[in-house]
C-alpha cells in the first residue's frame, strides 16, 4: 500500500509542451509513471513523444483517456486557473510544480477547495511533487536517489527532502511515499493532512518531517500527533538562524513577532515526543536512532 499514488496512478501533465512540461514528463514517463495525457490548449491531438495524446482541456484528458491526478506545469499567471480546471474535472489528486502564483489567486483556489462539492486534494503549488518508489512519481524530484520502503516524508522544502531522502537511502531504509508540500503561505496539503495519511498507512512505519520557520502547519501536526501517532517521528526545522521580519527563501518562511519561529516549532515536536534533528546531515540517523535501528 501507498499514499496518494501508486503504480495505478493515471496522470495527466497540464503545460506538457512548455520547457519544463516536457523534460519532467520525460522524466515522469521513464521512471515508469503512467502518463497517460498532456494538456496545451490548441494543440489537442498532437502526440507527446509520439504516444502521449495531447488534449485542450483537462476535462477531456479525464473523459478519454482516464486521468485521476494532474500534474502543472503552467506560468504562473495562468496556474491558479490551471488548479480550478482540475477542480472542476473532478481530478482527485492536483499537483501543482509551479511558483510564484499570487497571493491572491491562491486565495481563491483555497476557497475552492473548501467548498463541500469539492472532490480533489492540491499539493502544493511551488512544491517538488509526490512520489511512491519503484511506482509512480509525479513532479521534479531525481528518481534514483528514492527506495521503496516504510518511511513516510513529508517536506516544505524541496533540496532538503531530497537530502533526507538520500540519506534514509543510503542507511538501508527506504521510503513509503515522499511528499513535497510546498513553502507557498497559502498551499493545499499541509503536514497534518500528511502525517495522518502517513498514519493510517500500514506500509508507513515511520516518519519524517521537515518544516521551516512561517506559519504553524508544525505545531498543528505536532499537536495532533502527540494524542494520535504513535510512529516514530523525526523532523528537522529549517530557518534558525534567520532574522525575524525577512523572508528566507519560500514565500511563506517570514517570522513576524514570536510567530512561526523555529523555536516555537521545536519546542511543540519535542513537546509531541518527536526527535528534532539539529543539522539536516543528520536527519536520517536521528530518525533511526529514535526509532531503535540504530
Amino acid at each position: 500500500m501507498s499514499v496518494l499514488v501508486n503504480k495505478d496512478t493515471r496522470v495527466v501533465v497540464s503545460g506538457i509542451t512548455g520547457s519544463q512540461g516536457s523534460f519532467h514528463a520525460k522524466q515522469c514517463l521513464e521512471y515508469g509513471t503512467k502518463v497517460v495525457a498532456g494538456v496545451t490548449p490548441g494543440k489537442g491531438g498532437q502526440l507527446f513523444e509520439g504516444k502521449v495524446p495531447i488534449f485542450n482541456s483537462i476535462a477531456d484528458s479525464v473523459e478519454k483517456e482516464g486521468a485521476n491526478a494532474c500534474v502543472i506545469f503552467v506560468p504562473p499567471a495562468f496556474a491558479a486557473d490551471s488548479i480550478l480546471e482540475s477542480i472542476d474535472a473532478k481530478v482527485p489528486l492536483i499537483i501543482c510544480i509551479t511558483e510564484g502564483i499570487p497571493v491572491k489567486d491562491m486565495a481563491i483556489v483555497k476557497t475552492r477547495l473548501m467548498q463541500k462539492d469539492c472532490k480533489s486534494r492540491l499539493i502544493g503549488p511551488n512544491c517538488p511533487g509526490v512520489i511512491t518508489p519503484e511506482e509512480c512519481k509525479i513532479g521534479i524530484m531525481p528518481g534514483y536517489i528514492h527506495k521503496k520502503g516504510n518511511v513516510g516524508v513529508v517536506s516544505r522544502s524541496g533540496t532538503l527532502t531530497y537530502e533526507a531522502v538520500w540519506q534514509l537511502t543510503q542507511l538501508g531504509y527506504g521510503q513509503s511515499t515522499v511528499i513535497g508540500i510546498g513553502g507557498d503561505p497559502i498551499n493545499g496539503t499541509n503536514h497534518l493532512d500528511a502525517v495522518k495519511m502517513f498514519n493510517d498507512d500500514p506500509q508507513t512505519e515511520a516518519i519524517v518531517m521537515i518544516g521551516e520557520i512561517g506559519g504553524n502547519g508544525e505545531q498543528m501536526a505536532a499537536e495532533w500527533m502527540k494524542e494520535n501517532c504513535k510512529k516514530p517521528c523525526a523532523a528537522f526545522i529549517a530557518g534558525r538562524t534567520a532574522p525575524k521580519g525577512r523572508r528566507m527563501g519560500h514565500a511563506g518562511a517570514i517570522v513576524s513577532g514570536n510567530s512561526g519561529s523555529a523555536e516555537d516549532k521545536i519546542k511543540a515536536l519535542q513537546a509531541a515526543g518527536i526527535a528534532v534533528a539539529d543539522t539536516p546531515s543528520v536527519i536520517g540517523t536521528t530518525l533511526l536512532k529514535h526509532w531503535g535501528k540504530m
